[in-house]
C-alpha cells in the first residue's frame, strides 16, 4: 500500500501509465499510417483498460471509441460500419482529443505528486 507521506506506490503506477500511454500513442500513429484497423482496435482496448484502472474516464471512453472504430463498428460498438475509410477518419478525429485528455490528466497528476 501507499505510504501517505511519499505515495511512492501509486506514483510508480502513474509513471508507468505515462510511459505505456506514450508508447501506445506511437504504435497507434504507426498503425494509422498503415491503415491497420485491427491493430488500432487492439491498442484502443489495451489503453482503455489502463485508463479505466486509473479512473481516467474521458480517456477510457476515447480508447473505447478507437477500439470500436478499429473493429469497424460505430461509436457505441453495437452497429457494424462497413466503410473502413470512415472508421479510419473517425480514429483520426478521436486520437488528438484522446492525446489532449492524456496531457490534461498528466499535468494534473504531475502537480498532485509534486505536492506530496
Amino acid at each position: 500500500m501507499d505510504d501517505p507521506d511519499s505515495m511512492e506506490f501509486s506514483r510508480s503506477i502513474v509513471d508507468e501509465f505515462f510511459i505505456q500511454a506514450q508508447q501506445t500513442f506511437d504504435e497507434m500513429d504507426e498503425s494509422l499510417a498503415k491503415n491497420d484497423l485491427g491493430k488500432l482496435s487492439s491498442l484502443g482496448h489495451f489503453l482503455k483498460g489502463s485508463s479505466a484502472t486509473l479512473g481516467i474516464i474521458k480517456m477510457k471512453k476515447a480508447c473505447e471509441m478507437i477500439q470500436n472504430f478499429g473493429a469497424c463498428l460505430d461509436e457505441s460498438g453495437l452497429t457494424p460500419e462497413p466503410d473502413q475509410k470512415l472508421c479510419l477518419d473517425r480514429i483520426k478525429k478521436t486520437l488528438p482529443r484522446m492525446r489532449d485528455d492524456f496531457q490534461n490528466v498528466k499535468t494534473l497528476l504531475e502537480k498532485f505528486y509534486e505536492n506530496t
